[in-house]
């Protein structure tokens, strides 16, 4: 909760009750939602917030870097709370969203730098199959 503060004092932006709410349910899942999901999730608790309310703490809270936005291809976007370097995978079936931990991908950072003479500040990967229990559904039929 220290770092929400000390990141939002130092932005000089104001500190609302439901950007602390938008950011404490991220913190506390290993979801990925989307943002109506978390809308969703915290009605009875925020019953006058509204989803543009949601969406504008999510922008926020994505660009002073406290959550990650993640794009996996459904036209909306979906938010982890985790901001450490880490990759996605997405189930084609059920679209469940999980994080891939660990040094999947070795040295691609300094294999891309030196084909493209870039230095890479940050990357997002995701990668997109069927999750064990589609899969176990799948091969029942």
């Amino acid at each position: 909760m220290n770092n929400i503060t000390s990141i939002f004092k130092e932005k000089h932006l104001k500190l609302t009750p439901q950007r602390i709410a938008v950011y404490k349910y991220l913190r506390s899942t290993k979801e990925h939602p989307s943002a109506e999901a978390i809308y969703n999730a915290l009605q009875e608790d925020y019953p006058t917030m509204s989803l543009a309310t949601v969406y504008k703490a999510l922008k926020t809270l994505s660009e002073v870097g406290l959550i990650q936005e993640l794009n996996v291809g459904e036209g909306n976007f979906r938010y982890d709370g985790s901001t450490h370097a880490h990759s996605h995978i997405k189930c084609s079936v059920c679209n469940r969203v999980d994080d891939v931990e660990g040094n999947v991908l070795g040295d691609l950072h300094a294999k891309a730098e030196e084909q493209t003479k870039y230095k890479i500040l940050s990357s997002q990967v995701y990668f997109y199959g069927i999750c064990e229990d589609c899969y176990s559904k799948e091969k029942d039929i």
